[in-house]
């Protein structure tokens, strides 16, 4: 169905499309650990924890809606990202994923880089002590105020993104006297598959500098040019939730070829490759993403074997992984305000959140699943769409999932795998108050992003 068939936007409230999945889980108590974080458990009563703190608890101290996030988890995967490159690669986390100050900390202690691309990215990174040469910054049009504040604090690479900003850079650093590192974004027509918004490599789009018609050749020429930039490399970004590493394939080969063309008219062999990030966590059991391991494997050995066909040294592997690393590692806590059965479709579950606090379902269509965590229940699957509180009809959390029949206003309910994107896209739609982040670690949570108040809201009205 075409999301552009009306002007008020797509419908919501089709039955379920033919071959959807219709079967409820074995067990409605049951918790995928695929899809939940490390430290979620759920006990013999029924009570779901996470860090050893019941989520019963949490509601009561943090209130509801609310992210809550697994410190554990999370530095875990800092560490499997980390080990998997080794010390011949780096890995960046991406910040537009989510990004705190705390966040900022957890991945300097880890030993992980950090990848942002608006001046508030740069700012809280730089407020919490990321050291500005492990920075890359990001951004298809970088201002000439972030450019010169990301040269100043020193950022160890910018990511060039056009011509014009091939320049804007380069005579930002000769006039403050600096030589700054770049890597040239490309666009290197892969169609990865994922969701049109956010597939990234195919040419009809805002980011980088297609290889197609030799732009990308020529941007490497005129970058080789210039006193205030050096070009340490070619930067690629094939899109975003893949689980396929064909189109990594396709995509080093044809920055290898990029590479090679560079040797061949420059003498010049650049010493490193970015192949971005993208890489799909599981939002539903039916997901089965690659383990850190294998990916870093299956890259290497692509690059290599490129490398080697072409004659080249291999260069130095940059990966960008943002969801892959928060993503499973936080959920959203709401509580159930309203029940209501429609005959024969399904149940409407309205929560005290919704596309406020998770815009993902509305804009790319995103499937999550949803549990009740508050207590165990042994009723019969009912079908459910659960609903935020705005005055949409798009205002959807999880489109189709089953819940409990004997579900009734007050309980808790979670839905997993919202620590990517949750958070950095939530909105004030309807002047909903942003929820907070709560990071839960053996036994104690704290606050590590405060929720909204009233008084926020009134302090940027001028009136």
């Amino acid at each position: 169905m075409s999301r552009s068939a009306h002007p008020a936007g797509p419908r919501h409230a089709d039955v379920l499309p033919e071959g959807h999945w219709t079967a409820p889980p074995a067990d409605l108590n049951a918790l995928d650990a695929k899809v939940w974080s490390r430290t979620v458990e759920r006990d013999t009563e029924g009570a779901v924890s996470v860090g050893g703190i019941e989520v019963a608890r949490l509601a009561e101290e943090f209130g509801t809606p609310a992210y809550f996030l697994d410190e554990d988890d999370f530095r875990a995967r800092c560490r499997a990202w980390r080990d998997a490159f080794g010390t011949e690669a780096d890995v960046f986390y991406a910040g537009k994923a989510f990004l705190s100050r705390a966040i900022v900390r957890w991945l300097q202690e880890e030993g992980l880089n950090l990848d942002v691309c608006s001046a508030g990215e740069l700012t809280t990174a730089l407020a919490a002590g990321m050291p500005a040469e492990r920075i890359a910054y990001h951004g298809n049009n970088k201002s000439p105020e972030e450019i010169e504040r990301a040269v100043e604090a020193g950022v160890g690479r910018i990511v060039l993104d056009s011509f014009q900003e091939i320049v804007r850079v380069a005579h930002t650093a000769e006039r403050l006297g600096k030589r700054q590192r770049v890597q040239i974004r490309v666009t290197v027509g892969v169609e990865a598959h994922t969701h049109e918004f956010i597939a990234t490599a195919h040419e009809d789009q805002k980011f980088g500098i297609a290889l197609a018609g030799g732009q990308a050749a020529e941007a490497v020429r005129r970058a080789l040019k210039l006193d205030g930039l050096e070009l340490i490399g070619i930067h690629s970004h094939i899109g975003s939730q893949i689980f396929d590493m064909a189109g990594f394939e396709v995509s080093a080969r044809r920055v290898v070829q990029l590479l090679a063309e560079v040797r061949d008219e420059h003498g010049v062999e650049l010493p490193e490759i970015d192949l971005g990030g993208g890489l799909g966590i599981a939002y539903t059991s039916d997901d089965d993403p690659r383990e850190p391991h294998e990916i870093a494997k299956a890259l290497g050995e692509i690059v290599t074997r490129e490398c080697e066909a072409a004659g080249l040294a291999t260069p130095r592997i940059s990966v960008e992984p943002g969801r892959a690393i928060v993503g499973p590692t936080a959920f959203t806590l709401y509580r159930v305000g309203t029940v209501k059965p429609l005959e024969g479709l399904r149940t409407y579950v309205s929560v005290d959140g919704g596309m406020s606090d998770n815009i993902r379902t509305a804009l790319y269509d995103a499937e999550y699943t949803v549990a009740l965590v508050s207590r165990r229940s042994d009723a019969e699957p009912m079908l459910v769409r659960v609903v935020g509180k705005h005055c949409e009809s798009g205002d959807i959390v999880v489109k189709d999932a089953f819940l409990p029949a004997d579900l009734a206003p007050g309980d808790l309910i979670a839905v997993p795998a919202t620590g990517a994107y949750c958070r950095s896209m939530a909105s004030n739609y309807n002047h909903a108050l942003r929820p907070p982040v709560v990071a839960v670690k053996d036994g104690e949570a704290r606050v590590i992003v405060r929720r909204e108040t009233e008084e926020d809201l009134l302090r940027l009205d001028v009136g």
